[in-house]
């Protein structure tokens, strides 16, 4: 009997095991499990994401663990989406197997700005939640929600467009090839500047709500006395005569939302001097414009010489008044900047492109 009592318990033993479903067969729902609890940050936080802090933690949202009916792999998402939308459109904004995820305030920036197209410097509030899975076709469970104000930041500078004669007549970046631009030198500041080809007449139109250029928005023209005055929605056409021009517009000088602007236009041709071309410091080599490219470029033979005492610049009109350099050695360029020095004797093309507002670049490619 004994014998047969320990056959007996084998086979049943053998039996269950056999019966059991795999962990892989398990198929859960979100009754087989308690979602996450996010402790982290609290509820109706303020988070001001600091441009001047890019890489810092902006903040690090922490949540108690998904509890599952048997012991399993959990993949956690963090979603974010506007405040009272109920996730109608949710911003996978992270992903671990973590309790926990940690922003940087440019990570955070981005999606705040990019993906919930939320206002630079503006304060909105933003719901978050943490979505728990444990694999492909199981049901998700969802964390409580946390309410958050997050004010975003921009790198990106202001920008004014210049439609005019010397373009047909389109501010439309989604309808043209090719809309120029002026740029701000920060965000809220009214001082715009860039580098334009006109033909005849033009003006400076603003972008609307959701970054779009279009007739319609605020736009600036002349007040009639082409004395360097603007006024918004003037029905007065700025006008130049065919050339590259530098143009500097401010909307609003007074900084307070009074008339007029003001406005200035200064024909440009440009060159490179230095020791380090053919003709030293006396005199320019002129440069050519490729009105497809945007950019000024020559073909040039030059010398070494050792920035920043020696080398060469860029200046316009043969004239020191208006000229670029490099200060950094980095390829951008500043008014006024340092000598860009040469290392090799050879020849050169020599590529000036002013096409981007306040990122002016340039390049020397030996040939």
């Amino acid at each position: 009997m004994k014998k047969l009592s320990i056959l007996s318990l084998l086979f049943i033993g053998l039996l269950a095991l056999n019966s059991c479903e795999t962990e892989d067969d398990v198929v859960f729902t979100t009754q087989d499990s308690n979602a996450a609890v996010v402790t982290l940050p609290d509820n109706g936080a303020a988070i001001v994401l600091d441009i001047n802090n890019q890489m810092g933690t902006a903040t690090t949202v922490v949540w108690d663990e998904a509890d599952y009916s048997v012991p399993t792999a959990v993949s956690y998402t963090v979603q974010l989406a506007i405040s009272g939308t109920n996730f109608a459109a949710p911003v996978d904004a992270g992903a671990t197997t973590n309790n926990f995820y940690v922003w940087t305030h440019e990570q955070l920036n981005d999606v705040s700005v990019n993906s919930l197209m939320l206002t630079p410097f503006t304060a909105a509030n933003v719901d978050l939640r943490v979505k728990s899975t444990i694999g492909d076709g199981a049901e998700a469970a969802y964390s409580n929600i946390v309410t958050l104000s997050i004010t975003p930041y921009t790198t990106a500078l202001p920008r004014l467009a210049v439609p005019g004669n010397h373009q047909g007549w389109n501010p439309s970046e989604l309808e043209v090839d090719y809309v120029p631009y002026l740029a701000s030198s920060a965000f809220g500041e009214s001082d715009f500047e860039g580098f334009v080809y006109l033909d005849g007449g033009f003006k400076f139109v603003e972008s609307n709500d959701v970054g779009v250029f279009e007739w319609g928005n605020k736009d600036w023209g002349d007040d009639g006395s082409f004395s360097g005055s603007l006024i918004s929605d003037g029905e007065t056409d700025l006008s130049a005569s065919a050339g590259y021009y530098y143009v500097k517009a401010n909307t609003d000088p007074n900084n307070d939302g009074s008339e007029p602007g003001t406005y200035n236009i200064v024909a440009t041709n440009w060159g490179v001097i230095g020791n380090a071309t053919p003709t030293g410091w006396d005199s320019d080599t002129d440069m050519v414009y490729d009105a497809d490219a945007k950019t000024w470029s020559i073909t040039i033979d030059l010398i070494p010489q050792e920035a920043p005492d020696n080398g060469l610049k860029f200046r316009a009109n043969d004239d020191w008044g208006l000229n670029i350099g490099d200060d950094d050695g980095d390829g951008t360029m500043e008014f006024s900047g340092q000598n860009i020095g040469v290392e090799t004797a050879g020849t050169y093309l020599i590529t000036l492109d002013l096409s981007n507002p306040r990122l002016y670049s340039y390049s020397l490619e030996l040939q």
